[in-house]
């Protein structure tokens, strides 16, 4: 159980550390070369699109391991002091925010609707 936890730790840290460069991309501070490597890095780790798709075996997800964590272990030590433990802070206040399921409820029933007039519609 401790090498899971070890392991969702790290996961925590990767999320955290992939919306602190977002943030610090967004930053003047920030050099102009680690500003585009930092865009580039949370393009690439925030979009759907892959490098080399999930579907393909071991290939598929290797590059998520290899790519994201490489890539920011280089944007971190690039990146300022003052600005990547700013960003840090903004990530770590961002991603605590609460959640709400009566908010989700809600607009899963805004989507169940807007289908269900759809259908109806087509239907006629």
């Amino acid at each position: 159980m401790r090498r899971l936890d070890r392991l969702r730790e790290w996961a925590r840290r990767i999320r955290r550390d992939v919306v602190a460069v977002y943030l610090a991309a967004r930053d003047p501070a920030t050099p102009p070369g680690v500003r585009l490597l930092a865009w580039m890095l949370a393009g690439y780790a925030l979009s759907p699109i892959d490098l080399i798709p999930d579907f393909i075996p071991v290939l598929g997800y290797l590059d998520d391991l290899l790519i994201v964590p490489l890539g920011l272990l280089l944007v971190i030590r690039l990146l300022p002091p003052e600005v990547l433990a700013a960003s840090r802070a903004r990530a770590e206040a961002l991603l605590v925010r609460p959640r709400s399921r009566v908010a989700a409820a809600v607009f899963i029933a805004i989507w169940v609707a807007v289908a269900a007039l759809c259908v109806g519609w087509l239907w006629r």
